[in-house]
């Protein structure tokens, strides 16, 4: 009994030896946690190794720095005497966790943190207590978050002790972790890629790259590892939530026997898509935004409105007042236009929502409206019905009517059927102004505004321009007769839009609502020469109520009806677009929308053409279509990589070089060209 009971206290006694440097384990669902010092007594003035040390379960992990795709990473809080400090976690090379489609980095089995505490030479007491508030994340297929205060206290004395338990354990903790290399290399985030270049690596066949930066790669996509000319060049997809990357940061390459080495990774020059932004001068991109605006007058989708500013202006031949303050309040419709159009897409996107320039024209209804409204002013010019009396005018009629409300509202018009259009010089203004501050952003607007309504004020403010128009006659009738066509082929082109956004049978619906559209407008047509009683005016209102009313039969559809039936283009994905460009094939892209008309015009005549699918095969391209008729967050991404903020887009991508942006306005022969000077260098 008495050899009992001495070797229970012996227990005891090396227990609380041990237990004053190791705070023992700290039992948690599905793992347990201690942490350990690597000596057992210390001195003033030196700097020794904590090891926080995880033992979960079975097919249970914690996180890296850079958790991936989901997860925390581990994060300790020390508590210290003053004058005490530790360093940064030394992070053991990281695992890669596939659970499709997310890919995360972290670590499973036994896994040891380690942590430098440094002690200062005038560290005048004889213990030394630590404490660590530290928080984890454990996942398996669920996720558990959990915390605990681990604690411990050292003797201090005049010569340091070895704890002998703990060696084996900092040993493990310090071969887990990537060898130091005294290298650096250098990244890029051009072209829609992250991609490095690292020199005077080991001899090793790498086989995987981590970065320690969050929000940069895209970690599911694959990854590029290729030796070249004594250099390692890396290269994954950006992240879909990249907005710029730091300027330095470590990189873990492991090789094919799973060991790491880290370094550390240095931006290049510029290289970003926001550097870029910030290096352009703001004068220079205010007058692309000008001359944007200026060219978005001659683009299909804005040219009808125009009509309507144009019998205005003819109207006010010889009328000098009248023609400026027309200019002026039409100015003022397009300029504040576009800064409302910015104001609600930053807006917009600052609340996380995924939206690029002719946003306004993804959703069915307002194109539906669109129709409308074109189809109406139409049968306007055709004499069916004279808009701008009664409460007609809380429609149409507004860009109808003489004077200053008529001119702002043509000018808001105008606007609100440009945004399908994407004007030479406009790709690069957008982009730009939407990596700016906000006021920054808004000033690159009003110039786009001031730029699509400079032709009109030239016209009422130089007497030469002036004088050059016709007076006034009786061929102003005929004149607004013709321009009611482009104003019908306008609303032909938006229920083909609407048909592509919603079907077949959405396309019978607003048909029926613009029947009920010309009824209410002959309806009020016939009214204003009698005005003769309320029964028709009456019937046209219940008539353009029940327009309206008849789009909630319109099916809801999330998705562009567009599918890849041609073998002339494949449909777009980052996944399809990552495996190809791993295989090494060249890939055009090109980023569309059915309610683009120079998208449309660009496959017309560039695209689709025998030449152009005939150097596409010759070369062994493959042609990838990504359909932004419908609101799409993978395709916003994508242009935002390229600092476009609407498409179209058209990016090729050849083996080895850096992706090359084509023109947004293409010719017949740009695509063949291209290909010809890639293919040669």
């Amino acid at each position: 009994m008495f050899r009992i009971f001495i070797s229970m206290l012996l227990c005891c006694c090396i227990s609380t030896a041990v237990w004053a440097h190791s705070s023992g384990w700290h039992e948690s669902k599905h793992i347990r946690a201690e942490l350990v010092s690597e000596y057992q007594q210390v001195m003033p003035g030196q700097k020794l190794l904590l090891a926080l040390h995880f033992i979960p379960d079975e097919h249970w992990h914690t996180y890296w720095q850079n958790p991936g795709d989901s997860g925390l990473p581990t994060s300790i809080s020390w508590q210290l005497p003053e004058g005490v400090s530790t360093g940064p976690i030394q992070w053991p090379t990281p695992q890669a966790f596939s659970i499709p489609p997310l890919m995360n980095y972290g670590f499973a089995g036994s896994t040891i943190l380690l942590t430098e505490l440094t002690i200062p030479l005038d560290y005048t007491d004889s213990s030394l207590p630590i404490k660590a508030k530290v928080d984890w994340l454990v996942c398996e297929e669920i996720c558990i978050p959990a915390d605990a205060e681990l604690q411990l206290e050292l003797t201090v004395g005049s010569a340091a002790v070895l704890f002998d338990s703990a060696t084996a354990l900092v040993a493990r903790g310090k071969s887990s972790q990537p060898l130091p290399l005294a290298v650096r290399g250098s990244f890029d985030t051009a072209g829609g890629s992250f991609s490095a270049a690292v020199s005077g690596l080991p001899d090793v066949d790498f086989q995987q790259f981590f970065v320690a930066a969050t929000e940069l790669v895209d970690h599911a996509a694959p990854q590029q590892l290729v030796f070249s000319e004594g250099e390692w060049l890396l290269r994954q997809n950006l992240n879909t939530y990249f907005t710029r990357a730091a300027d330095s940061f470590e990189l873990v390459l492991v090789s094919g026997n799973g060991q790491g080495y880290s370094l550390l990774l240095e931006a290049v020059a510029e290289s970003s898509p926001a550097a870029a932004a910030e290096s352009t001068s703001l004068w220079l991109v205010l007058l692309m935004a000008a001359a944007g605006g200026l060219i978005l007058n001659l683009m299909p989708c804005v040219f009808p409105v125009l009509s309507l500013k144009a019998l205005s202006i003819a109207a006010n031949s010889g009328q000098r007042a009248e023609q400026r303050r027309d200019a002026l309040w039409y100015t003022l419709g397009v300029v504040l236009s576009f800064v409302s159009l910015a104001l609600l897409l930053l807006a917009l996107r600052a609340a996380g929502s995924a939206v690029g320039w002719g946003f306004q024209l993804q959703s069915p209804w307002l194109v539906a409206l669109l129709a409308y409204l074109l189809f109406a002013l139409g049968l306007s010019l055709s004499g069916v019905v004279q808009f701008g009396l009664g409460l007609m005018s809380a429609g149409s009629g507004l860009t109808q009517s003489k004077g200053a409300k008529g001119s702002f509202f043509t000018g808001v018009l105008a606007v609100v059927v440009a945004s399908p259009c994407t004007a030479p010089f406009m790709g690069g203004a957008l982009g730009y102004a939407v990596t700016q501050p906000p006021l920054l952003a808004l000033l690159v607007f009003v110039a786009l505004g001031l730029g699509m309504a400079l032709p009109f004020l030239l016209l009422a403010y130089l007497p030469a321009l002036a004088q050059a128009l016709p007076k006034p006659g009786a061929w102003m009738d005929t004149l607004k007769q013709l321009l009611a066509f482009p104003l019908y082929l306008s609303a032909v082109w938006l229920v083909w839009v609407f048909g592509r956004q919603a079907g077949i049978d959405a396309v019978a619906v607003l048909l029926c609502g613009m029947v009920a559209i010309a009824a209410a407008c002959w309806l009020y047509g016939s009214w204003q020469f009698s005005r003769a009683g309320w029964s028709r005016p009456l019937l046209a209102a219940l008539l353009l109520l029940l327009s309206v009313a008849v789009l909630r039969l319109v099916p809801d559809s999330t998705a562009p009806v567009t599918t890849a039936t041609d073998a002339h283009w494949q449909a777009w994905s980052p996944d399809k677009l990552a495996q190809l460009r791993q295989s090494g094939k060249p890939v055009l892209v090109n980023m569309t929308a059915d309610w683009c008309i120079t998208c449309l015009v660009n496959e017309r005549v560039a695209l689709n053409t025998d030449s152009s699918k005939a150097a596409l095969a010759l070369y062994d391209v493959t042609y990838l279509k990504g359909d932004w008729t419908r609101r799409d967050a993978e395709i916003t991404a994508y242009l935002h990589q390229y600092q476009r903020d609407g498409v179209p887009l058209y990016v090729l991508y050849w083996p080895g070089q850096t992706p090359e942006v084509l023109p947004q306005i293409l010719t017949p022969d740009t695509l063949r060209q291209t290909l010809e000077r890639l293919s040669s260098q």
